[in-house]
């Protein structure tokens, strides 16, 4: 997996960041979700490695990147504060302005930095979210039981942080077994690598954090953008057809009132989109990064 990839740690000031690195071409920022490291794009990534310099890197506090100590209003671990490292770590290897796909809580990651950064994003994918405070705002019954991370995980610690690290193995696999629409997408090696990665207690801590973040400063930080700063860099908004947003919102339209050029639709998968369906990924992000 990653074959002719380089292995980076890269210090960002506030963090080190693991990432790997391979091919040539456009700049191109890979970033993932919950409870991922990097290696969720280890289907897609080489692919795109063909066309594009590809970057897929790990978030604060997940995988192999640090766990910078917390404070209480959880700032280290906002979307902004993530956003930083992967500014620090782009320009780090040369690029400025670059393209982002992000999936889960790497793609609130990419949304923000268009925000926050327009000039440094050529062209922003986002897979199987809307924004954060469109998810609270529209918060009921279905969303909490369905969407349990965001309520259990932005308890105070350190309640989650006990009942997770009880049987983090438990945590992963009933996530990828019943988020996904096909649990077999998951290769033993790729598993056990998000087990391993989960099972050390300050990542727990750290995801808890960043979790904290999205109830607070996060939603703080759209609410203020919200009608004000739109995403100017054209945007795809990719969905699983099996999962909520394609039955709870109207996706395509929510990302619309966000940024100025969206365009997307929803993928016959789970909410895993570049492990259960590498194939149609990797064709939607090659055709639209491409241009």
């Amino acid at each position: 997996m990653f074959e002719h990839f380089d292995l980076l740690m890269v210090e960002t000031g506030e963090a080190t960041i693991q990432a790997r690195r391979g091919g040539d071409g456009p700049p191109i920022l890979l970033l993932h979700g919950f409870p991922q490291t990097h290696m969720m794009w280890h289907k897609v990534a080489p692919r795109l490695a063909r066309h594009f310099t590809v970057v897929a890197a790990d978030l604060r506090g997940y995988g192999g990147s640090s766990k910078p100590r917390t404070t209480a209003d959880h700032a280290p671990y906002s979307k902004r504060a993530m956003v930083h490292d992967m500014v620090v770590l782009m320009q780090h290897l040369g690029f400025h302005r670059f393209s982002v796909a992000g999936h889960d809580r790497g793609g609130r990651c990419a949304y923000r930095l268009a925000l926050d950064s327009p000039d440094r994003v050529h062209r922003l994918a986002v897979l199987d979210i809307i924004p954060t405070s469109e998810v609270f705002r529209r918060a009921d019954m279905a969303f909490a039981l369905g969407f349990w991370p965001w309520s259990l995980l932005a308890q105070p610690h350190p309640l989650p942080e006990c009942l997770i690290g009880a049987n983090p193995q438990m945590v992963v696999d009933y996530a990828l077994d019943t988020w996904s629409g096909n649990p077999g997408a998951f290769p033993d090696e790729v598993r056990g690598e998000y087990v391993r990665a989960f099972s050390n207690p300050e990542t727990i801590h750290a995801i808890c954090e960043e979790y904290r973040a999205a109830a607070t400063l996060d939603y703080q930080h759209d609410e203020a953008d919200r009608g004000r700063n739109r995403i100017t860099c054209p945007l795809l908004a990719l969905w699983s057809r099996l999962g909520p947003l394609e039955t709870w919102y109207d996706t395509l339209a929510i990302w619309k009132d966000w940024a100025e050029d969206a365009r997307g639709r929803s993928i016959d998968c789970g909410h895993f989109l570049a492990e259960e369906a590498a194939d149609e990924t990797y064709t939607e992000l090659r055709a639209f990064l491409g241009r």
